[in-house]
């Protein structure tokens, strides 16, 4: 398998731009990530790795709209590429394919 790997947060944060579709932004994946994790994130984390996976061509970014609630400052909005959508598919399958051996312990065992 030929692809670029991603570090588990960096596979959460790519996660959670895709379940946004265009509305991802750095304070709105902070909370997502913390409510479906539990675990503490910061906002310069989810901004590293939003870099991150920018320079790797797993994203890409603009800039939003001024609002209102946001006195006027604009949101830079986050999107997945083409390569970052495959590239989460293949770490699907990987995972699909583990989980559904240790779920089969005789289909393991005859493997091994």
């Amino acid at each position: 398998m030929n692809r670029t790997y991603l570090g588990e947060f960096e596979e959460i944060v790519l996660l959670g731009v895709a379940v946004m579709q265009g509305q991802a932004y750095g304070v709105v994946l902070m909370h997502e990530i913390i409510e479906q994790t539990g675990r503490s994130v910061k906002l310069n984390q989810i901004h590293s790795a939003l870099q991150r996976l920018e320079e790797k061509g797993m994203v890409k970014s603009e800039i939003g709209g001024a609002t209102a609630e946001r006195g006027g400052r604009r949101k830079r909005l986050y999107n997945v590429t083409a390569y970052g959508q495959r590239t989460l598919q293949q770490i699907q399958e990987v995972r699909d394919n583990f989980w559904s051996r240790l779920i089969n312990p005789l289909k393991l065992a005859t493997k091994l």
